[in-house]
């Protein structure tokens, strides 16, 4: 009788040969590009460092791509990008101490919109680890620690032979739902000094399966086929985990009206029947979704945007499936499934019972025909021109990438991405200068489309300096900046708390010809002439820049009383 653990797979004679006689000229970091190369990566994104130079020096002997950003932070969100549109872990090589710690945000960032990041960061040699003072350049007590509280996992290597099975379980961390970034730190002295280890030829990193709880979905399919006024609230989890088809279907054989969060844009089409769209900040939605006796919400931990600031108090049953175990429940009791928004939809289409509602639609009708007279009262012309001049600009199946500015805030409302993964914006942390370096990590992710960023000129002059980064790579991003002379939110908010703002106005740098320093072409746009340059600039081959000096406003809260 043959015993699984008898069975042994053995090495042929070749490999055998090339473990017994690796190629000379090898170090640590070569163990790191290898094992990346043998997990599926084909890109890397980064920053060289002194430190770390081990490992960008095997990248000249590997077949990896090499994306250099001139800000580690930037070179973060690029990675993050990547990781959105591919699904895949994206590699991030950083440098010891200022080097790791200028990522943080963009980690941050990362771990709040479960984006799959594998950072491998160098550190101090390995004599100075374990917290004393050795006066070494770049050093911290714990650099560890710094991202212990950011990230999903922390990995940190002593030996060379521990490289690939760190890397390989950071890999694995990161794609298990919920996706998100990880941390790997090798010391610069195991990454330089040459090694015998065999070349790295294989990996075994499947993320693991979190399927649902069969119990809990009999309740929640129940509870479901049952409700006379069902509603559903799709967040980013939904498009994470590839589920909008399946999201679809089960709407439609519950006839429950979906709305979708800011993370979840374009997870349920904009203009079908049962769409709320994304007016989810809107108090006649908040409302609507009260007054469901059963609300599912998927992939949405109903934090702050997606929950109207904490106004929105649901009088029914919420059945809140969610794969990251911090935010199931976390904000309102429920009935909740801990899994990933695909196999637990799966179950629900397979359990629960048609349902029939002539009048759902017309509720979805009414209650956006009131949000809509509550936005034309204000008479906010100009930011729905400007949208849909950008909607109309934008091929249907290119990638937007919003930075935290008015234009994004309008967007995660009322702008239709199109499809699922195609609009981006930082709300998971909500940090400044996201827009532009993420665009670019999404052209590289898929040259053959056009991708737009859109920032304020706040948030712009934080990534300013990738222009070049655009420029070295030739990568096709149109970079739209609205100029108002200053932080224009925090203008408003300020004005709106205190009657007038501080800290708020900055000095305006000739935009154009900065972009076309780089070798970057510019243009100077206006509401009337936007669509067609951004078109145009969509349009051609490479880097552009559309500049549009405009001061916006936002519409009115609903949450303030």
């Amino acid at each position: 009788m043959t015993h699984d653990h008898d069975l042994v797979l053995r090495p042929t004679a070749t490999q055998t040969e090339a473990a017994l006689n690796p190629p000379p000229g090898r170090n640590g970091g070569d163990l790191v590009v290898e094992t990346l190369a043998a997990l599926g990566a084909t890109t890397v994104f980064g920053l060289p460092g002194q430190h770390a130079l081990g490992m960008f020096d095997a990248l000249r002997r590997s077949d990896l791509r090499y994306i250099g950003l001139r800000v580690e932070n930037n070179a973060g969100f690029a990675a993050d990008a990547y990781g959105r549109i591919t699904g895949e872990a994206a590699p991030l090589l950083l440098s010891t101490g200022p080097g790791a710690l200028t990522s943080l945000a963009a980690l941050q960032e990362a771990a709040a919109a479960s984006a799959p990041v594998l950072a491998i960061s160098s550190q101090i040699p390995s004599a100075g680890l374990g917290g004393g003072r050795h006066g070494y350049l770049h050093e911290l007590p714990d650099q560890s620690a710094s991202f212990r509280g950011v990230v999903k996992s922390v990995h940190t290597v002593r030996a060379q032979s521990q490289i690939p099975s760190a890397i390989e379980a950071a890999w694995k961390s990161a794609l298990t739902a919920p996706h998100g970034p990880v941390w790997v730190e090798i010391p610069q002295d195991v990454l330089l000094s040459p090694t015998l280890i065999p070349v790295v030829t294989g990996g075994d990193a499947f993320p693991e399966e979190l399927p649902p709880r069969p119990e809990l979905t009999a309740v929640a399919a129940d509870l479901l086929s049952n409700a006379a006024r069902p509603a559903i609230i799709a967040g980013g989890g939904v498009v994470r985990a590839d589920a909008s088809g399946k999201l679809r279907q089960l709407a439609e054989v519950l006839q429950a009206p979906v709305v979708t969060t800011p993370g979840g844009k374009g997870a349920f089409p904009w203009k079908h029947p049962l769409s709320l769209q994304s007016w989810i900040e809107d108090r006649h939605t908040t409302d609507f979704l009260e007054d469901a006796d059963v609300l599912l919400v998927v992939g949405s931990g109903l934090g702050e945007l997606s929950s109207n600031y904490h106004t929105f108090k649901p009088r029914g049953r919420v059945v809140q499936i969610e794969a990251d175990l911090g935010k199931l429940e976390s904000n309102h009791p429920a009935l909740g499934i801990h899994a990933d928004a695909r196999p637990a939809l799966q179950a629900l289409l397979e359990t629960v019972s048609p349902r029939e509602d002539a009048q759902a639609p017309e509720r979805v009708r009414d209650v956006l025909a009131r949000v809509s007279d509550r936005i034309a009262a204000q008479e906010l012309t100009l930011e729905q021109e400007l949208l849909a001049s950008i909607r109309r600009a934008l091929p249907a199946s290119a990638p937007s990438f919003w930075d935290m500015t008015i234009l994004a805030y309008w967007a995660w409302s009322a702008f239709d991405a199109k499809g699922p993964n195609l609009l981006h914006s930082a709300q998971g942390a909500g940090g400044l200068g996201y827009g532009f370096p993420a665009a670019l990590g999404a052209a590289v992710a898929d040259p053959s489309r056009p991708v737009l960023a859109v920032s304020g000129d706040g948030g712009a002059l934080y990534s300013i300096a990738e222009l070049a980064t655009a420029r070295q790579y030739d990568l096709n991003v149109t970079w739209l900046i609205v100029d108002d002379g200053g932080y224009g939110i925090l203008r408003e908010y300020m004005t709106d708390a205190f009657g007038q703002a501080t800290a708020t106005e900055l000095s305006r740098p000739d935009y154009v010809a900065l972009a076309e320093s780089f070798g970057v072409p510019g243009v100077r746009t206006t509401p009337e002439t936007l669509e067609a340059d951004l078109a145009k600039a969509l349009g051609e081959p490479g880097p552009s820049v559309v500049v549009l000096p405009a001061v916006l406003r936002m519409f009115a809260p609903t949450h303030l009383g």
